[in-house]
């Protein structure tokens, strides 16, 4: 699906990504139309099977050639994305990079958090631009939602700072102010954090067509995942002085690194709040959300993470709730926890590998002149659910 060309990369825009029909580069039949993405915008591949490649009969596009080529081009090929985020992608086609780049931060650091349990970040149904969609409304989805939001809003924020973004920049706001008390001053590029968050709004909350529960359901932790990030940007200074003294400072605000990111919102997922919708039009249209079970209208945090619907217990694949169960995961025969082959294959039973590794070792040089090493082997198991 991809060929290397220098530091760049070709993706295959015509068709889509397949496994099990995969071919080399070398068996691949000569290519018609070719655009040239560099080797930062190959995170483009987030959409997988739909990031395309243009070929022209062996030359090569730059990526400003796309916009000449036809926004249109590109982002009806995107699937999953809803009018108002097709739009943006049209008006917008730098951008569609970043948030591609922040859609698959955000799959990555769910795939972190939870490599270990029965749902590890995947899911059946249809792609999208934010991975696979989960059809119930879980505490999981309630985490995938939080999670993209603020990877969009992360790499939006971080491509304004470096100047690969167009109508952004460093925050404006935070330039020239002098905190006398404090003794320190704005300076440097502050990250224009707002920007980033509204941004992040506009185009991830823009798929949220349907009036339902579950459209609340996703706001809401839209916006907490970005809560979660506009809370921990962090503040830097360097001193300014004669002979190392601090007589002044000046200071920029940064971006968290997004592995905190992730472990805030794995804690919120733990502590994920059950709500129920409320009706409170005369059209009976879903208005806010309130904690379940509660007496009165009680409204969830800002920033908590909410769901409306028990998970599925993820053990057998399911294609109704998405699930795709625990068969042939690895785990580990001797861990009590969730990665443990006990809870990992809900009772099954596993199947048990034995692999023999071997390797040269205790090299010696010996006079003269040769290297003499010893063969070593070591006998390994490894544990799948059945």
């Amino acid at each position: 699906m991809r060929e290397m060309q220098g530091n760049s990369f070709c993706w295959d825009i015509s068709g889509g990504y397949d496994d099990e029909n995969y071919v080399s580069p070398s068996e691949k039949r000569p290519y018609v139309t070719m655009i040239l993405f560099s080797s930062r915008s190959v995170l483009l591949s987030v959409y997988y099977p739909q990031i395309f490649l243009i070929l022209t009969s062996g030359s090569y596009l730059a990526l400003s050639s796309v916009v000449a080529l036809g926004a249109n081009i590109i982002c009806n090929k995107i699937p999953g994305l809803a009018p108002r985020q097709r739009a943006i992608c049209q008006s917008r086609p730098d951008a569609i990079i970043v948030i591609g780049e922040g859609a698959q931060l955000g799959i990555n650091e769910c795939q972190y958090q939870f490599r270990y349990g029965r749902w590890n970040c995947s899911a059946l149904g249809e792609r999208t631009v934010f991975g696979q969609e989960l059809r119930v409304g879980s505490r999981e989805a309630a985490f995938t939602y939080a999670i993209t939001a603020a990877g969009v809003a992360h790499a939006v924020t971080a491509a304004c700072s470096q100047g690969n973004m167009s109508h952004c920049g460093c925050d404006r706001e935070k330039q020239g102010y002098y905190n006398q008390e404090e003794g320190w001053k704005w300076g440097g590029c502050s990250a224009d954090i707002k920007y980033g968050i509204e941004f992040s709004r506009k185009f991830v909350d823009a798929r949220e067509i349907k009036k339902n529960a579950r459209r609340l359901m996703n706001l809401h932790n839209n916006e907490a995942g970005r809560k979660v990030l506009e809370e921990r940007m962090k503040l830097e200074c360097k001193c300014h002085g004669v002979s190392g003294s601090c007589t002044t400072k000046t200071c920029w605000t940064t971006l968290p690194k997004f592995r905190e990111i992730g472990y805030v919102l794995k804690d919120k997922y733990n502590k994920a709040v059950h709500v129920e919708v409320v009706r409170a039009t005369r059209l009976r249209q879903p208005t806010f959300l309130k904690v379940k079970k509660t007496n009165g209208y009680q409204k969830p945090l800002e920033t908590d993470l909410v769901y409306i619907e028990r998970s599925p217990n993820y053990c057998e694949e399911d294609a109704k709730t998405g699930s795709v169960g625990t068969q042939g995961r690895l785990c580990n025969r001797t861990s009590p926890h969730t990665d443990g082959c006990d809870l990992m294959c809900c009772g099954r039973g596993y199947n048990t590998h034995q692999y023999t590794k071997v390797w040269q070792c205790n090299c010696k040089f010996q006079w003269c002149c040769f290297v003499k090493c010893n063969t070593c082997s070591e006998r390994t198991e490894v544990f799948t659910c059945k």
